[in-house]
């Protein structure tokens, strides 16, 4: 089991958010983490990598307890989030931004390099030298994927990756990481869009209210409209 959490309760001050989340991603999966907006999914998330602590509750990553680690020891451990909004730095440009990130984190024999990640993204190519607030947003969000991806982690999480985007261009962050997975790459990812969810991911987890409200494959997803419907709003 690469990410395993265990009974994982979070706050924001007096607000409770989380109420005992079970969620494991193993080696070399697709996971995804779904429910309406405002469930838990990005708190969760945010848990995981240290940005809001939790208050019970393990994680695990690699074997290794991480719930009290800070952010950054814990993305060095070779965990890389791809955020919600992208945060791109305006004032750097696309090549700055992956060689400023560049690690080999996973220790990987052929690892991604800023050169590698342009190969993947050609759009990214034909702009390396602009500056970020000079992207459009779907180009925003490949750099995104690509400035994670520089970090060579194990496991790579995807917040909203397609939020905004236009239908095309969304079409191409989807081809984006079927390719990744059929590169072994292991993923949580965070979205809305269940028809391809069901396509892409191996297993799935429903939050509703900040507790898992369902857990299965994406072949008992995809057969029980029922549950998209009680929990996701489709």
């Amino acid at each position: 089991m690469l990410l395993e959490v265990e009974k994982l309760e979070t706050a924001y001050g007096a607000s409770q958010v989380l109420y005992g989340i079970d969620l494991a991603v193993e080696a070399g999966e697709v996971v995804t983490l779904l429910g309406r907006n405002g469930m838990g999914k990005t708190t969760t998330v945010r848990s995981i990598m240290g940005l809001t602590r939790a208050q019970q509750g393990a994680i695990s990553f690699r074997g290794r307890r991480i719930e009290r680690e800070a952010p950054d020891r814990i993305a060095r451990l070779g965990i890389a989030l791809v955020p919600e909004g992208r945060q791109i730095f305006p004032n750097l440009t696309v090549r700055e931004h992956l060689v400023a990130f560049a690690d080999n984190r996973a220790g990987r024999a052929d690892p991604w390099t800023p050169a590698k990640v342009l190969g993947f993204f050609p759009r990214l190519a034909e702009r390396a030298e602009n500056m970020g607030n000079q992207l459009s947003g779907g180009e925003q969000q490949m750099l995104a994927i690509g400035r994670a991806l520089v970090t060579n982690p194990h496991l790579l999480i995807l917040d909203e990756a397609t939020e905004g985007l236009a239908p095309l261009v969304r079409e191409e962050i989807w081809k984006c990481l079927a390719r990744l997975r059929e590169a072994g790459q292991t993923i949580l990812v965070i979205d809305k869009y269940i028809e391809r969810l069901v396509r892409l991911a191996d297993r799935h987890t429903i939050i509703e209210r900040g507790r898992v409200a369902w857990q299965g494959s994406s072949a008992e997803l995809a057969a029980d409209r029922g549950l998209w419907h009680r929990y996701l709003g489709v």
